[in-house]
Order: structure tokens, then sequence, then C-alpha cells
């Protein structure tokens, strides 16, 4: 019988389609429900247990009470053994309790379903005593140590039971969440945890874009080329990050640099929006996506820019999504994922794409849905430490 610690966070993600990037601290995750965010974390553990459906009978779960995991199981039929705590109000210290109750247990693996802050208190809690895994249910998740999706989280902790995959550290990310919110990406190496290797499957940690001046060159001209072509009464919604604001600069407009913007006539009318400030923006207009994938992991959708939701792409339609990125930012790239929570959306959205690489230049990649991302479909990154 193999033994699995499950840990979910239950608030975690709730502020990225309301535009809170994060709810880290008792003020924020108010403020998200305030806003109508809904929890996200417990579907995602869902979805992944319901990835190890195959393998019930010879798996036994160890987890926290209530919303923390005990609840993610009902109607599922696994074997659990339940954690003495609480199950509701839960925090940091709550996370770290629970895992290191797991490691006291002997689990094989431990599997947390949250953000990097999730990940953090983790490794606090385990070092490296444990593999653990990341299911994906945050905002950023600069951190490699998340699946790139809940049913790869499963594939691969299968995969690891049954001593098909080694381990390799994989690295945590510690990111100022006040200082995102205030558009400043503060990012260090926390640390290591050991987790399963399989990159394909695995997102990598999140890569710095380094502003060379051949970089700020090559993102001028898209930023002129896109400008350029620009129509009136379009209104074009800006993803986070350097290469997209760079169309800002361009025009001579303020922007957010890690929220959402939407810009109509050369003017912002939305700024720093959230998934309901976006669809108010561009109701009863045509509209155009402007995103760019994160470097390193390759995601255009689901990681750090759920704003534009599953529910903004539909009102747009697949034809209106512009991807833009530099030549640096793609080297060892050749697949693009997407994680919209929705099947449906991240299914239109596979296939491929023309990414705007320069000035009037173009390259055809593949765009997949992480949770169908092919582990046999080979990586390019170096081998574990």
């Amino acid at each position: 019988m193999r033994v699995v610690g499950l840990i979910v966070n239950p608030i975690a993600g709730m502020g990225g389609a309301v535009g809170l990037k994060g709810t880290d601290g008792p003020e924020m995750l108010a403020k998200a429900r305030l806003l109508g965010a809904k929890p996200l974390a417990p579907l995602r553990a869902r979805s992944f247990l319901e990835g190890l459906s195959a393998v019930r009978s010879a798996v036994e779960f160890i987890a926290p009470p209530g919303e923390m995991g005990e609840y993610a199981f009902e109607g599922l039929g696994f074997r659990i053994r339940v954690l003495p705590g609480k199950g509701w109000d839960t925090g940091p210290e709550d996370t770290r309790k629970a895992a290191s109750e797991m490691a006291r247990l002997g689990v094989d693996i431990i599997a947390f379903c949250g953000g990097d802050g999730t990940a953090r208190d983790v490794l606090d809690a385990i070092g490296q005593q444990v593999p653990a895994l990341g299911i994906p249910a945050g905002v950023k998740m600069h951190s490699g140590v998340f699946a790139v999706s809940p049913q790869a989280a499963a594939r691969i902790v299968v995969k690891f039971l049954w001593g098909e995959l080694p381990l390799a550290e994989g690295e945590v990310a510690d990111v100022d969440e006040e200082a995102f919110r205030e558009g400043r990406l503060a990012a260090r190496l926390y640390g290591y945890l050991n987790i399963p290797y399989e990159p394909v499957s695995v997102q990598g940690m999140k890569a710095a874009t380094q502003l060379t001046d051949e970089v700020r060159d090559n993102m001028a001209a898209i930023a002129r080329w896109i400008a350029e072509r620009m129509g009136p009464g379009v209104a074009y919604i800006l993803g986070p990050g350097t290469t997209v604001k760079a169309i800002c600069e361009e025009l001579g407009v303020g922007c957010s640099l890690l929220g959402v913007d939407v810009l109509i006539d050369g003017k912002v009318v939305a700024k720093d929006a959230n998934e309901e400030g976006i669809i108010d923006a561009i109701r009863g207009r045509r509209a155009t996506i402007i995103v760019s994938p994160i470097g390193r992991q390759g995601f255009i959708f689901g990681r750090g820019n759920q704003q534009i939701s599953s529910k903004v792409i539909s009102a747009v339609g697949r034809g209106g999504v512009l991807v833009i990125a530099t030549r640096d930012k793609l080297e060892g790239m050749d697949t693009l994922k997407v994680d919209t929570g929705s099947a449906e959306a991240d299914g239109a959205l596979s296939g491929t794409v023309k990414v705007l690489v320069d000035y009037n230049s173009f390259r055809v990649f593949r765009v997949s849905a992480a949770s169908e991302v092919d582990p046999k479909a080979g990586d390019r990154r170096t081998s574990p430490k």
C-alpha cells in the first residue's frame, strides 16, 4: 500500500480573476471575497484525485481535516486517514504542521495544492526529508516544483509511486506579494524540494528577462509593429510583463507592468483590471488579447494572468489572441501551454499559433492544454541536479 499526503490551501488562487495577484493575509482574503472571488484549489485537488482513480485500491491518503484536504475526497472512494486539527480559517502554520506530521508518519510523497506560498510552507516543514509535488492552484507559481496541471500531477505521482521516476531538486521561489501588488517583481530562490523528475510535466522556475540592449531593441520592434496596426475603436487587452508593456511605452501611455490593462484608441480605459473590468471594457467592441509566454515555463494563459479568464477568452475568440515574445525568451521552447481551468477554453486554444518575434517576423509554435501535455514529446531543458 502506497501512502500519499495531500494538503490543500483552500484560498490559493482566489485573487487571480479579481486582479489581486494573491491572497496572502486576512485583509487581502477578505477583499477577494468581497470582489466575488471563488475557491479554486479544492476543485484542482479534486481533479488531481480523479486522475488517481485507477490506483484507488493501492493508495492510502493522509490529509488534514475539512477544506485543507478531507473534503476533496468526498464520494471518490479513497482510503483516507484524517489528521487531527481544525478544518477552517487555516493558515501557513496549519500547512507546516500537516506536512511535518505526514513526514513523521512516513508518507511516500506529499502532494500540496496551492501556490508559491504553500510551497515555501511545505519546504519549511519537511526540507528534503520527503518527496513533494505541487498541484498548481495559485496566482503566480514561479517555483519549479509544480506539475503543469492537476492531471499531470496525478500521472507523475503514479509513476513515482511505482518506481518509474527519479527525484530531482526543484526550486522554490520566494516572491514578495506586497511588491507584486505594487507592480514590482521581487523574487529570490528560497530553497529546494525533492520532486519526481519528469521535465515536460513539471514546470521550471520562472526565468527573468535579461534586459540587454539587444532584447530592448527586440521588444521595441515588436511594439512598433503592433502600434502601427492598432485599429480605431478596437479594445486591446494587454497581459502582464515587460514584452507586452513595451507597447505602452511605444504609445506613450502609462500601464501596469504586472497587471492587465485595456487600451482603446491609444488610451488606457481599464488599468490593472480584473475579469469583470475587462468584460465591461470590451463589451460591444472588437477586441484583441496580447500576451507573452512566461520565461522557461511557456504558459500563455493560467499563470499570473488569470484576469484574462476563459470567460474573457470566449468573448474575444481564439482569432483575437496575439502572442508575442522576444527571440531570447523563446530559446529552448517548442511548445506553449494553457491552463485556464476550463477544458473547453484550453481545447479551443490548442493547436498552432503564430508568435510575433520581431517587426513583421513570426514563428509558429504548438499550443497544448497543460492537462494534455505529453511527457513522451521530449524536452530541451537540462538534466536534474
